[in-house]
């Protein structure tokens, strides 16, 4: 008898706790278990040049660049990183071809990139839709590389210049 007064007591109190749970406010989609938030405006999102690395001999290295980037799948994803001259013109472009949501921050390699070691360069980033802006590295093989903001005004229309993706994979 004390059995069944105790289970039908407890039961009525998470009835109880239930109801009072379903009227309180939802939680933001950002804190929901596998709700990836979208940002509120696509421009914002931008992607982060983290680290550089290089190999190989002048006129032909061989560049490893670590990313990390606000990957939603292929509507919100990193889809290059690139090194360019401080006239903004284009040297190499490594096409990234999917998203990587569930890897971050990312490293990929490309080359063989035709500078020399005392050549200074941008190594960035570029966000499909966002664009241009993250932080970016400046610097030469010979020198190392430091945090640079060259801002997401500066070689823009780099944007529109091949090589460019030809889709997202995933």
């Amino acid at each position: 008898m004390f059995y069944r007064k105790h289970l039908r007591s407890t039961l009525y109190s998470l009835l109880a706790l239930g109801l009072l749970a379903s009227c309180a406010s939802p939680q933001p989609a950002a804190t929901q278990p596998g709700v990836k938030p979208l940002p509120t405006q696509a421009s914002s999102a931008r992607a982060d040049v983290l680290s550089v690395s290089i190999t190989g001999m002048p006129g032909a290295y061989q560049f490893s660049v670590e990313v990390r980037s606000p990957d939603l799948g292929c509507e919100q994803y990193a889809d290059w990183w690139e090194i360019i001259d401080e006239q903004g013109n284009l040297i190499y472009r490594r096409i990234l071809t999917h998203s990587h949501v569930s890897e971050q921050p990312f490293q990929r390699a490309g080359g063989p990139v035709a500078i020399q070691a005392d050549t200074i360069i941008y190594v960035r980033a570029h966000m499909h839709p966002g664009g241009y802006g993250g932080q970016a590295l400046r610097g030469s093989v010979l020198a190392g590389f430091q945090n640079a903001n060259p801002g997401p005004d500066f070689a823009a229309g780099l944007a529109t210049t091949p090589p460019l993706p030809q889709g997202c994979d995933f």
